[in-house]
């Protein structure tokens, strides 16, 4: 159980969660734990609808999304091209400038521009005449092509100035809808995860489980046989901390995990209970052939019944924040027997069936 004060959740759930199709409840027994026969929700059936049209919808969305971030990160590529060679054409253009004003001071001083019948009457002699011509001539060719340089340079640098200003304007309306379809996202998955918590807090206090809520399972299964109970995470309060809001002392691992996150089997084993009331809330216990039990509570939901066999990795729950607790999470417990009271330390456990939290 995780000390933390109970809030509104604004954690997207990751992609993994997002694709999930829930279907109806199932008519299995949920027993276990004193736990009666199984015991459909009023409306069960009508709010899983919605939580997949929902998770759906939010899928769909998401896939929007990244493709519309891929396109503004190329948009963004591209803006950024345009404004690097409008640096180098600015330099360019300073330097024109400068070559021009040089050109023209150079006339000024070395008569250019003076009438061809002055030069004519000042000139000493025909050979004085024509160096004096093929000067000028040179510095008019000189200047005209600077200038026509000049005027080049200035239009591409106005169309390249054009260019990088739709770009960016192009940018900033794909930002806009982006911020759109996340924002757009996150309601609906906010909307999804307090609909599928709602739903487990009625089981909880109805004090028994609706049947397993069955989830399409990861394409391929684990390739370990032991893997972490679930596959992102945050390592919250461990084995063995004290807090106001147990008995004694925390008798597992908390992984802080948005509400409908979806818990993993550690390792193979078999179904022993699925209970929906008490301190734990919505809890499953699966028993595994080297003897050791382990727990996984304050669920939203199961999508296993008792007696079912489990493999490694598979999707066993969703994770919630059901029974005694302050924040969506899941509480993890390894027992040498299915009840409370004899837990050991789950994460040296865990690293002993080649598990590194």
């Amino acid at each position: 159980m995780r000390l933390s004060r109970r809030r509104r959740l604004l954690v997207v759930v990751p992609l993994c969660v997002v694709a999930l199709l829930v279907t109806g409840p199932t008519a299995a027994e949920s027993g276990g734990g004193g736990e009666g026969g199984t015991s459909t929700v009023s409306g069960g059936a009508g709010i899983s609808a919605r939580v997949t049209r929902l998770f759906e919808e939010a899928a769909v969305a998401t896939r929007r999304y990244e493709a519309g971030r891929r396109v503004a990160q190329t948009q963004k590529a591209e803006a950024e091209r345009l404004e690097t060679l409008l640096t180098r054409e600015r330099k360019q253009m300073a330097v024109l400038n400068a070559g021009l004003g040089r050109i023209a001071r150079a006339q000024y001083r070395e008569g250019g521009g003076v009438p061809y019948t002055a030069q004519m009457l000042l000139a000493e002699n025909p050979e004085e005449l024509m160096r004096g011509q093929r000067a000028v001539w040179q510095a008019d060719l000189a200047l005209n092509n600077a200038v026509d340089k000049s005027r080049r340079a200035e239009a591409r640098l106005a169309e390249d100035e054009a260019k990088a200003a739709t770009a960016w304007r192009a940018l900033n309306r794909r930002t806009s809808e982006l911020a759109e379809i996340k924002k757009d996202i996150q309601q609906k998955l906010e909307e999804a995860q307090w609909t599928l918590q709602g739903q487990g807090d009625a089981e909880v206090a109805a004090g028994a489980c609706r049947g397993a809520v069955r989830l399409d399972q990861p394409d391929g299964g684990s390739k370990s046989p032991w893997v972490p109970p679930v596959e992102t995470y945050e390592l919250s309060a461990g084995y063995g901390s004290g807090g106001e809001r147990w008995a004694s002392r925390h008798t597992g691992q908390d992984f802080a995990v948005p509400i409908g996150t979806p818990v993993r089997a550690v390792g193979a084993g078999r179904v022993v209970k699925v209970a929906c009331g008490g301190a734990f809330g919505i809890e499953i216990v699966v028993q595994h052939s080297d003897g050791y039990y382990t727990q996984y509570a304050h669920l939203a939901a199961v999508t296993v019944d008792q007696g079912d066999r489990v493999g490694p990795g598979q999707w066993i729950g969703q994770a919630g924040t059901t029974g005694n607790s302050t924040g969506p999470h899941l509480h993890f417990e390894v027992r040498i027997t299915p009840e409370l009271g004899s837990s050991v330390d789950p994460v040296p456990w865990l690293r002993r069936h080649g598990v590194k939290l």
